[in-house]
């Protein structure tokens, strides 16, 4: 069984967001492992460079990371798919013998060019600026529906 790790920075703060993310792992759970690990944010404060911040971050998101990781930036600027892509690009994955795909989410500064550089490729859910917290609702869902196309079930339209 596949398995998908997310890697994200922070805790999900809003409880609306909180309830959609537990809705939607329980529900990924049917069709794959599903590992949620949510790393320490550097703080920021005025006057520190972003670099320095991104940097704290990228370390403890490396940490999270294993060599088997087929792993995934999520960043604005790269490749979006649709959803009927999305499906067929993991069922390629699973295909290729990847054991495992790691999202990678970076806090409200993104993540340090040196994570986006070290991943197998980018992704973006959209050309739109999304919150770091909302994203993940997103993704969960986009995952859930990939699954559902890829088993040929109703929830997807």
């Amino acid at each position: 069984m596949l398995r998908i790790k997310l890697i994200v920075v922070d805790r999900t703060r809003q409880p609306f967001l909180r309830e959609g993310e537990a809705f939607y792992i329980q529900r990924i759970r049917r069709y794959a492992v599903m590992d949620w690990n949510e790393v320490r944010p550097a703080k920021i404060r005025k006057g520190r460079p972003e670099e320095e911040i991104l940097g704290e971050e990228a370390e403890n998101i490396v940490k999270r990371i294993t060599p088997k990781d087929y792993t995934v930036a999520m960043e604005r600027s790269a490749r979006s798919r649709t959803s009927e892509e999305m499906a067929l690009w993991l069922e390629g994955l699973q295909q290729k013998g990847v054991e495992c795909v790691a999202f990678l989410i970076g806090g409200p500064l993104g993540l340090a060019k040196d994570v986006l550089a070290g991943a197998r490729e980018g992704f973006s859910l959209s050309r739109l600026t999304l919150t770091h917290e909302m994203s993940r609702l997103v993704l969960l869902e986009q995952l859930y529906r990939a699954f559902t196309i890829l088993r040929g079930e109703k929830y997807h339209k």
